[in-house]
């Protein structure tokens, strides 16, 4: 049986809604399981998904009465850009509105089904939903993603983007000037107490660090920068959170952007760059670079860097 408290980002939401987080299911399949008596509400059967809980109430779920789950099918008609494949992993370069495993909303046309098609033994490697992955990017985001080929390799990659032993370097395009060249942002992130389908810096949510280091900085048609960031955790959307939170957001970002104009980018503008970690294989350092995909490089063509005439000295 799985026991979670409500938190305060759910405070108020429905039983099926609540059931549908915690297991990262369909709301119709969190609402079966309600209908089916298989959720308990502070120790007591709820059968009734339209009731709003509080913060603080327990919820009970037992996973194994989730309906068989579906495993993802080879689908070769998802295009993959492998970038590096050996015995051990596979290295892609994920392009833009590639959702990386299948999910509530996404059960097909995700990067595993693409990866299936070209190597069907990842299969038994990792978790059956989602195989050989151990790290993800946002659909929205472009650039570099290690995939286990084996399971001993997926049991030795696991541990290192969860210590943070691998490192990530990303290239982000944001509103405005920061007012530091370099920094660190230093802020908890959790569920949004205004929308739990969003994240936030929250007070009681889960220690979270982003590095950043300013690249250049542009003051035509709009003032903003292109920022290099580096993960010491890795929250949801972390980056984009953690940027919006100290008023550079990203541009292009519909969920983070605080309303701004998106200055003809579809996506927010993000690029995992750089992937590096300990090769499973020997156990010898690697390192993988990606350039910048053409959107964004179209979009970072058409700005003017910003002319410095302080005094110098």
């Amino acid at each position: 049986m799985l026991v979670e408290v409500v938190p305060s980002a759910l405070d108020g939401e429905r039983v099926d809604r609540i059931v549908a987080f915690i297991l990262d299911v369909s709301r119709s399949v969190a609402a079966d399981l309600v209908e089916r008596g298989t959720v308990l509400v502070d120790g007591v059967v709820e059968t009734s998904g339209k009731l709003r809980l509080s913060e603080g109430q327990e919820v009970s779920v037992d996973p194994s009465q989730i309906p068989g789950e579906k495993l993802p099918d080879p689908d070769p008609g998802v295009v993959v850009s492998v970038v590096h494949a050996d015995d051990h992993i596979i290295v892609v370069d994920k392009q833009a509105g590639l959702v990386v495993h299948p999910g509530a909303g996404n059960d097909a046309g995700t990067l595993v089904n693409g990866l299936l098609a070209q190597f069907p033994e990842i299969s038994e490697v990792g978790e059956s939903h989602r195989p050989g992955i151990v790290h993800r990017l946002d659909a929205g985001s472009t650039g570099l993603l290690v995939v286990a080929r084996t399971q001993q390799s997926y049991e030795a990659l696991v541990p290192q983007f969860a210590d943070h032993s691998a490192t990530r370097m990303y290239r982000a395009l944001v509103w405005g000037h920061p007012t530091a060249l370099h920094g660190v942002i230093d802020a908890p992130i959790g569920r949004s107490r205004r929308d739990p389908l969003k994240m936030a810096v929250v007070a009681d949510g889960r220690d979270s660090r982003t590095e950043y280091q300013v690249i250049e900085r542009y003051s035509e048609p709009v003032d903003c920068a292109l920022l290099e960031c580096s993960l010491e955790t890795g929250r949801t959307h972390q980056i984009r959170v953690h940027l919006s939170s100290i008023g550079h957001p990203l541009i292009g970002d519909p969920w983070y952007g605080q309303r701004r104009p998106t200055l003809g980018m579809e996506r927010p503008f993000l690029h995992a760059a750089r992937l590096e970690f300990d090769h499973p294989g020997d156990g010898e350092r690697v390192s993988f670079s990606s350039e910048l995909a053409e959107d964004l490089n179209t979009m970072l063509s058409g700005l003017q860097p910003l002319v410095d005439d302080s005094p110098a000295g």
